[in-house]
């Protein structure tokens, strides 16, 4: 019975290590400048209340380049209106600001 207990602690310290280090968000910075905006053609709309959120260039770790994340509509919860992500120059490299509703 102590076994299961030592055991079942050790389980739930790991399970909540995983969990926390889910939960941190890693700046990673970009030594090369991220490429022009790609002039984008936007759909339908898809809701009255919809805004278009524009594409954005995403760094790539796994092939270590940009990649355009194409721009798409999202509903309006409100009075909010949306706030562009954009990549910001730092003396450690290029990072990218998250878009967010205001």
């Amino acid at each position: 019975m102590r076994i299961l207990k030592k055991l079942n602690r050790i389980v739930m310290v790991i399970l909540a290590f995983a969990f926390l280090q889910s939960c941190t968000t890693h700046t990673v910075y970009v030594q090369k400048e991220p490429p022009p905006k790609v002039v984008e053609i936007k759909s339908a709309r898809t809701h009255p209340k919809a805004v278009w959120i524009p594409g954005h260039w995403k760094w790539s770790r796994r092939k270590q380049k940009y990649v355009w994340v194409k721009g798409h509509w999202k509903r309006i919860r409100g009075e909010r209106h949306w706030v562009d992500g954009h990549w910001k120059k730092t003396p450690h490299g290029w990072v990218w600001m998250n878009g967010y509703w205001k």
